[in-house]
């Protein structure tokens, strides 16, 4: 395996950081990742030594406002003064399509984790030409009634400390939330993992745990109801493979049944092929959890048979 970082120019002439590794022969298929709010790119590179590992060449930029697409003086986990959602996912949309350029003859993965995972599923149902197979992980359905409550608080945020500022009150009712779940807290990460040693390092990374900013928090719940709605799910190819995982302890999924009535409506829309697995007792973050080679191993099969890998 090789590795390589370059720059992407977006469509609004900003830069995205893209890292990029590369089999030792050639690629038999594309995987591009999608990271979430609060990490970025380089957190993939022992997933993409799996997928490097089976033929695939893997590319995974930083979003907008993470890891090294941040701007200077920009705020960590800010995705952009307007509708940073919609932005990201035309970032993502850009880089498909390059790298169908690249790559006219391969099977293309997209692979969205958390937040990532949401663009995703806004992409399934917008661009899915960009795409063969989808895998989600750590993702969720329909918002749970406490989302509106949310997206009010996010408006008044908005008004209170303009798109850039960082709001306890929304902290309190995401990251900090989620965290609570597992109290007695050792750190304000415990919801990632079980493995202490992948929470420490998530923790002491300078570029990881950023709670994002007031508008990267209102677009994103803004468009989180429209993921699922008739028009959304209407646009669905019914033929297109999906893989979800995550785990039966990860409040971002609501403990599995975000997952599920995902998975549910997906069906419920003809989608012929949807798969999920959840893992019992792992929370937010599968790929860094206690059991992440089992969870690595399960996704691998699953490529190998979509793709027709042998």
């Amino acid at each position: 395996m090789t590795s390589s970082q370059w720059s992407f120019t977006r469509a609004d002439g900003g830069s995205l950081h893209v890292h990029q590794w590369s089999p030792e022969g050639p690629p038999r298929a594309v995987v591009h990742i999608a990271h979430g709010i609060g990490e970025h790119a380089a957190r993939y590179a022992r997933l993409a030594t799996a997928l490097t590992g089976l033929g695939l060449v893997v590319y995974a930029h930083d979003q907008r406002g993470h890891g090294h697409s941040r701007a200077d003086g920009e705020p960590y986990g800010h995705w952009g003064d307007g509708d940073g959602f919609e932005d990201c996912c035309e970032d993502v949309r850009g880089l498909l399509a390059h790298h169908a350029q690249t790559h006219p003859d391969l099977p293309r993965v997209l692979f969205g984790h958390s937040g990532g995972s949401l663009m995703a599923q806004a992409l399934l149902a917008r661009a899915p030409h960009l795409f063969d197979v989808v895998a989600l992980s750590g993702t969720s359905g329909p918002p749970p009634p406490i989302a509106a409550a949310g997206r009010a608080v996010a408006a008044v945020e908005m008004r209170r400390l303009g798109p850039r500022g960082e709001s306890p009150i929304i902290r309190k009712l995401s990251f900090d939330d989620f965290n609570r779940r597992f109290r007695p807290n050792r750190t304000e990460a415990d919801w990632l993992s079980r493995d202490e040693r992948e929470v420490d390092a998530y923790v002491s990374d300078p570029m990881c745990g950023a709670p994002g900013t007031v508008a990267t928090w209102r677009s994103l719940l803004g468009h989180l109801p429209r993921l699922t709605q008739a028009q959304a799910l209407a646009n669905l190819p019914r033929d297109k493979p999906v893989y979800l995982f995550s785990g039966t302890h990860d409040p971002v999924g609501e403990m599995g049944r975000g997952v599920i009535e995902l998975v549910d409506r997906y069906r419920a829309a003809w989608m012929t092929d949807v798969t999920y697995r959840l893992y019992d007792g792992g929370r937010h973050e599968m790929l860094h959890e206690l059991n992440r080679d089992e969870v690595t191993e399960e996704l691998l099969a699953w490529l190998r048979d979509r793709l027709g890998l042998a």
